[in-house]
């Protein structure tokens, strides 16, 4: 699935995935997101003014940011949130530019593993109608080659594993994700809905 910033590649990478995989454009920005049974995603619709959504555009994903560390804990999963000194602690990652990657990156309240490794990807979009906020987690093994070779980046596949971390290679076990699926709707459910 490619960022909407990335329509102009839409034919190119096309052609590189024919019989691979389908190419999406989604309405989110961001670099490229490789979806399959490693990645648990979630999308949720609030109003304009909602007290979730913080105060500011970057605080937006405060709250879906901390509820995705609570439920990575349940099942075993360190994690934390990354805040804004943190996004200059790692000056290795200026050596390769992965921005055409969504978890190529870093920005303000990402859910990382303790060693600064990108675990949960957030994002969203702003229109007159309301909020959309989105995260993806890493369950499992993804499989960076594909998405890689398919966008032209084939060399920077150690690069972008370098920089990622699954669910289960922190717990160091198999994590099902209709079970994780099932935990954080629910506990979605509650943080929208707290009175429900």
């Amino acid at each position: 699935m490619l960022g909407c910033a990335q329509r102009s590649l839409l034919l190119e990478i096309e052609k590189r995935a024919a019989g691979k995989l389908a190419i999406l454009i989604r309405d989110t920005g961001g670099g490229a997101v490789l979806t399959g049974p490693w990645l648990v995603g979630v999308s949720v619709v609030l109003p304009h003014g909602h007290a979730l959504l913080g105060r500011s555009l970057g605080d937006s994903y405060g709250g879906l940011a901390q509820l995705h560390v609570s439920v990575l804990a349940t099942f075993g999963v360190i994690a934390q949130t990354l805040v804004r000194p943190e996004l200059t602690a790692h000056p290795e990652r200026d050596a390769h530019d992965l921005r055409w990657a969504c978890f190529g990156g870093l920005t303000p309240w990402e859910v990382i593993s303790t060693d600064g490794r990108k675990l949960v990807g957030l994002a969203q979009k702003r229109n007159r109608h309301g909020v959309l906020l989105v995260a993806g987690t890493l369950i499992g093994r993804v499989a960076w080659e594909l998405l890689c070779d398919v966008t032209g980046h084939a060399d920077q596949r150690e690069a972008l594993t370098q920089r990622t971390i699954s669910a289960q290679e922190i717990c160091g076990a198999p994590i099902d994700t209709a079970a994780f699926s099932y935990e954080l709707t629910q506990r979605l459910a509650s943080w929208i809905l707290p009175n429900a």
